[in-house]
């Protein structure tokens, strides 16, 4: 491990004595394809050997969504899991109490949604420092990732967070590169471009491809990439997560503090310790989750206003409807009755590729 560690150090530290410009672009995309395979190389150890995923860690997935909670020890993670889920996740003034994962459940809006205490992320987790590793490889795992911050400590935390994350191909709050890279059999490497390119050119798209032993290539651009969005694209393991970051302890800062943290984007104060905004924290994540609650209608019967189907704004035809109740929902579909504002007419019959609304109202009917 220690070697992969230092390689990656020596090319932190050239990339850092690098001056950025025209000249250098070619060496820093170079540089930057080497340190994102040996990102990858510490995620996904090759050898046997080593600890296992850690006691604590395998939390299995449930509910319709999964919210983690990251953040340095000590800065109220596990006090905000307890006020808002009523789990037991200990709480003390000292640093690093929680060394597990702990999962809690909130009932929001009829959904159920997985709340994750992770422990608390120290700076070089990315590198497998403390346990970061694990609690890194959980967060990959959640819909939306709530990154707490102390009001009380410097701004610098939320920073050296990003870092981590980003080291570990978690994107936050981005959209994928809108970029193609096709790979073919023969041909040499095609690089075409809409608009003009002030980061990458062909010598540079070749370096990188180069280093993953890709010689032949289409690779297409729609904007103004960099470096780092095509190899992103080349290695195709990378996550984009919306986040919130929730700044903890409101209440020890001044009126005039505040109003400075206000202007962060995607930023919810809180005390969690006096319960102030875990309202507005608890709304925030679900406009971040994008879910969709869809009633059913047994045939003859009232709709069931209490337990909704749960499916992502993504995925909410009538097909995935169905299959978010049971895989053999679809094979015995005939056609559905729908009331709510995804269609003119109350009810309107709508086949399966018909997209749903948040609150529709669907009756199924089988085939007999």
């Amino acid at each position: 491990m220690a070697t992969v560690m230092q390689k990656i150090k020596d090319i932190e530290d050239e990339m850092a004595k690098t001056q950025k410009n025209k000249a250098t672009a070619h060496h820093l995309g170079l540089l930057k394809a080497k340190l994102a395979k040996l990102r990858r190389e510490l995620l996904t150890p090759t050898s046997k050997g080593g600890g296992g995923a850690g006691e604590g860690f395998d939390v299995t997935k449930s509910g319709d969504a999964r919210v983690g909670l990251v953040g340095f020890p000590s800065v109220g993670k596990s006090t905000l899991l307890n006020k808002l889920t009523g789990t037991f996740s200990e709480v003390a003034a000292y640093e690093f109490t929680t060394l597990t994962c702990i999962p809690g459940v909130i009932m929001y809006k009829g959904a159920k949604i997985q709340l994750l205490d992770l422990p608390g992320i120290i700076e070089g987790a990315k590198d497998g420092k403390g346990r970061g590793r694990q609690v890194i490889s959980t967060a990959r795992t959640c819909n939306v990732i709530l990154i707490v911050l102390d009001a009380i400590k410097p701004i610098t935390h939320k920073r050296l967070i990003e870092k981590e994350l980003e080291g570990f191909g978690i994107r936050l709050n981005k959209t994928p590169p809108n970029l193609t890279f096709r790979k073919k059999d023969k041909g040499g490497i095609n690089f075409t471009s809409t608009v003009t390119n002030t980061h990458l050119d062909l010598e540079t798209v070749k370096a990188i491809c180069s280093e993953y032993r890709i010689h032949n290539a289409d690779v297409s651009l729609r904007y103004d990439a960099t470096a780092d969005d095509l190899i992103d694209v080349i290695e195709g393991s990378r996550i984009y997560t919306p986040c919130i970051y929730v700044v903890n302890k409101i209440d020890q800062i001044t009126l005039e503090e505040l109003e400075i943290l206000d202007k962060l984007p995607h930023y919810c104060p809180i005390s969690a310790h006096l319960e102030w905004n875990l309202d507005g924290l608890l709304e925030k994540i679900w406009e971040y989750l994008d879910l969709v609650r869809i009633y059913t209608k047994p045939k003859g019967l009232n709709p069931d206003y209490e337990d909704p189907v749960i499916v992502s704004s993504k995925k909410k035809t009538v097909e995935d409807f169905c299959n978010r109740i049971h895989k053999d929902m679809v094979k015995q579909f005939k056609y559905a009755l729908v009331w709510g504002s995804s269609v003119k007419h109350k009810p309107q019959r709508v086949g399966k590729e018909h997209e749903l609304e948040d609150e529709d109202v669907v009756q199924i009917i089988k085939k007999i």
